[in-house]
């Protein structure tokens, strides 16, 4: 039964979204921790999780480890030290500078340092590279999308030599967002459902699956307040129950990233430590199973 698969998964543990172990560097809410990215592999292992999405952004350049075949070696040694993985790479870069909107020369740059990083996933032992259509870099009307699609296309066929999928992570409501997919039928290109983001955007969980649940290839556990900011797990807008009853009856069969909210600076392993607890129960069924109506 597709809950067992749930409920097994929370007993493995979860993964979190790298940066929240550890205090925001200079202020930013999420971003490559340029100082502490060691030390949050060690409390990844001490608090039970499975490992760690990864960040490759803008602010972290120069300091991430993914930039260098050493700096490769020594992230694997220490994952393997501490028996966490890296199951994905967030790709922040591409909402720092967008995958549209930009000249062709600097699309042909970006496209080439997307190759790349899609190169280095194998030796990393990655699967999925997540890029966010979001903010900064949202799509927003058909021309747009379009050159999104253009871009993607390009650089299928070395997501295919190096079997690394591709996870969208857009504002797009679900007809629209199916459609963008249609474009890219391909078995890579996959859905990263957010589910704080959809709760912002007062998208409905039956809604979305129903436009493209089959699609859906990660989940990012996170809850916000309608039109609103991220909150603490069962504090805000997003639609729980009806997410898990559309897990189930779609058969999800892929990860949970935690994209939660911040405690406060200096407890961030307890803090998270109960975040993840309470994502887990509800992964079992038994939290936030109450919907929220303020």
């Amino acid at each position: 039964m597709m809950s067992d698969y749930l409920s097994q998964y929370a007993d493995a543990g979860l993964y979190t979204m790298q940066g929240r172990l550890g205090a925001p560097e200079e202020g930013r809410f999420q971003s490559f921790p340029r100082q502490g990215w060691r030390l949050e592999i060690a409390r990844a292992a001490e608090i039970g999780l499975r490992g760690i999405e990864w960040i490759y952004d803008l602010f972290g350049e120069g300091a991430n480890p993914l930039e260098t075949a050493e700096g490769r070696e020594e992230l694997r040694g220490l994952l393997a030290q501490h028996g966490v993985a890296v199951v994905s790479i967030c790709a922040d870069y591409f909402m720092d500078r967008p995958l549209l909107r930009c000249s062709q020369a600097e699309n042909a740059e970006l496209l080439e340092r997307l190759q790349w990083l899609l190169g280095i996933c194998p030796e990393m032992g990655v699967g999925r590279v997540v890029l966010p259509f979001v903010d900064a870099s949202r799509i927003r009307d058909e021309s747009e999308r379009d050159q999104v699609v253009a871009n993607l296309r390009q650089v299928l066929p070395q997501a295919e030599r190096h079997g690394v999928e591709l996870h969208l992570e857009t504002d797009l409501a679900p007809q629209a967002f199916r459609e963008l997919l249609d474009l890219l039928d391909h078995p890579l290109v996959k859905v990263n459902y957010d589910a704080g983001n959809s709760a912002s955007l007062g998208y409905r969980p039956a809604d979305e699956f129903s436009a493209y649940g089959a699609r859906v290839g990660s989940v990012h556990i996170k809850d916000r307040r309608l039109g609103a900011t991220t909150v603490p797990l069962g504090q805000g807008d997003t639609d729980f129950p009806s997410l898990r009853e559309q897990l189930i009856q779609y058969d999800y069969r892929g990860d949970f990233v935690l994209q939660v909210a911040r405690g406060e600076a200096g407890d961030e392993p307890r803090w998270l430590a109960g975040m993840a607890a309470l994502a887990a129960d509800w992964l079992r069924g038994t939290a936030l199973n109450e919907r929220k109506t303020s």
